[in-house]
């Protein structure tokens, strides 16, 4: 795969940069959206978590369902795997990621964090990133394609540049808080049940919106005050017990697509 792709928007006012499938830069008119992993925070740009979300530290690493233990770490596995670069072009790119059931994966937490050398799912899937650049937006798309039913929790993880001055003010329908409010929540991060939309009121004076279709939940967290992760979610994990199951986790069938649209103003 071509390690780094970059896209651009019709009117030649957006750009995309992207390395092995990370979304790393999103740039309008010149101003960098994006928390760069360089920079204090967060070493990543944006991130998948699946086929779980959250620990499972204290149930020994293993999630139980129909098909017997499964063996996942913190927010899954699919980010040990390298993703495929399967179609671009000047403003649209499409990777994937497939996984047969039963392979073990190198765990990257072991041993320094984590005492589990290899993790396992009973399931195969393909996990498919669709990354589209407009004028006006930027849009990703998830599909997971299964051959039988599958029990999962996705989550989406991208970072956005922040001021450092705790300036900062998020909005929903129902509610609005202040990036203090998300370092308090700390490590559990601040959760947004019930909620597709959140409004990022920078010090700059720019917006930026996110919306989503099929999530249904968010979650936001930081430690420091020049990044703030934005994170879709399906369901809030289980912090306390950590004992996911096919009776907490989404069932996907056959195909499920999920999809979050960025915009600037």
């Amino acid at each position: 795969m071509k390690n780094t792709i970059f896209l651009q928007s019709d009117d030649g006012f957006s750009q995309v940069k992207i390395t092995n499938g990370e979304l790393i830069s999103y740039q309008k008119k010149g101003v960098e959206y994006l928390h760069q992993k360089e920079n204090l925070g967060w070493n990543h740009t944006d991130t998948e978590m699946f086929p779980i979300i959250g620990p499972t530290i204290k149930n020994n690493f293993k999630v139980i369902t129909d098909k017997g233990v499964n063996y996942v770490d913190q927010h899954g596995f699919l980010r040990e795997m390298n993703y495929s670069l399967i179609s671009l072009d000047t403003n649209t790119a499409v990777f994937n990621k497939v996984y047969v059931k039963n392979t073990p994966i190198l765990n990257g937490k072991y041993p320094e964090k984590s005492t589990v050398k290899h993790l396992l799912w009973k399931y195969d899937f393909m996990f498919q990133k669709h990354i589209k650049i407009t004028n006006d937006t930027l849009k990703i798309t998830f599909t997971i394609h299964t051959k039988k039913p599958m029990p999962f929790m996705l989550g989406y993880h991208p970072a956005f540049v922040l001021s450092g001055k705790n300036s900062e003010l998020f909005t929903t329908e129902t509610t609005s808080f202040s990036l203090q409010d998300v370092l308090s929540s700390g490590a559990k991060a601040y959760p947004l049940l019930h909620t597709n939309k959140i409004v990022l009121a920078l010090q700059s004076g720019k917006k930026i919106t996110l919306q989503t279709t099929g999530f249904n939940n968010l979650m936001l967290w930081s430690e420091v005050n020049n990044m703030v992760c934005i994170e879709p979610i399906t369901q809030y994990p289980d912090l306390e017990n950590q004992q996911y199951s096919d009776k907490n986790m989404r069932i996907c069938k056959d195909v499920e697509e999920f999809s979050v649209t960025i915009n600037v103003d």
